[in-house]
């Protein structure tokens, strides 16, 4: 029984998490559209690949890291600027006359690798997993005893995937659906939520360390 809630609990809180619009879905929705479906998947086990470490670290030394306010605080510092920097990657990008095969440059070291890359960078998700892992432990909802661990992992791992998926499917049904998304989903849309999510970072980080 012990074993399923794991797995549940796992699941529910990555399903969950991976569905806001972060560049990674941004990413393999673009990946969806020009290379296809069995490149997407691949670039997913790329990301979850990384993840899959960050959880299992995350966990092991959960009350270590939320000790670490050092840290966390340096941590917090980079994904504001990393949010600005998205908005202006995803708005060039957009905005300037790109065709197929440059696209293919952007991924010529392989998808799976892409993945990888681009997963390493997102370093919020250390912070993340910390705070639900030492919370999830402390009100006993997961047990971590000998190979129980393993099973919440892999709720995970099930979750990212899935949330991952549908995002990028249900972006790519309303945006060649929807005559609005397809002129400014990449061109507007993405890069103001990039920015929105700067600004949030900006005033939560300033109420958490200034007030």
């Amino acid at each position: 029984m012990q074993v399923l809630k794991n797995i549940l609990v796992g699941f529910i809180i990555s399903f969950i998490g991976s569905i806001p619009l972060g560049y990674l879905n941004v990413v393999g929705f673009q990946i969806y559209t020009y290379f296809g479906f069995e490149q997407t998947i691949t670039f997913i086990a790329g990301v979850i690949s990384i993840e899959l470490f960050v959880i299992y670290f995350t966990l092991i030394f959960a009350y270590r890291l939320s000790a670490n306010k050092r840290l966390t605080k340096q941590i917090e510092k980079f994904s504001i600027v990393f949010m600005f920097i998205l908005a202006i990657v995803f708005y060039s990008s957009a905005t300037s006359r790109v065709d197929q095969s440059i696209i293919r440059i952007n991924f010529s070291q392989g998808f799976f690798l892409s993945g990888v890359l681009l997963s390493s960078l997102n370093f919020m998700q250390v912070p993340f997993w910390t705070g639900w892992n030492l919370w999830l432990l402390n009100k006993n909802y997961i047990i971590t005893s000998h190979r129980k661990k393993y099973f919440y992992i892999l709720g995970t791992i099930i979750g990212t995937f899935s949330g991952m998926l549908v995002l990028i499917l249900s972006l790519y049904y309303f945006a060649t659906n929807v005559d609005f998304l397809t002129k400014y989903l990449m061109r507007i849309i993405v890069p103001l939520i990039f920015v929105c999510f700067g600004i949030f970072q900006m005033i939560t980080f300033y109420r958490k360390y200034y007030r």
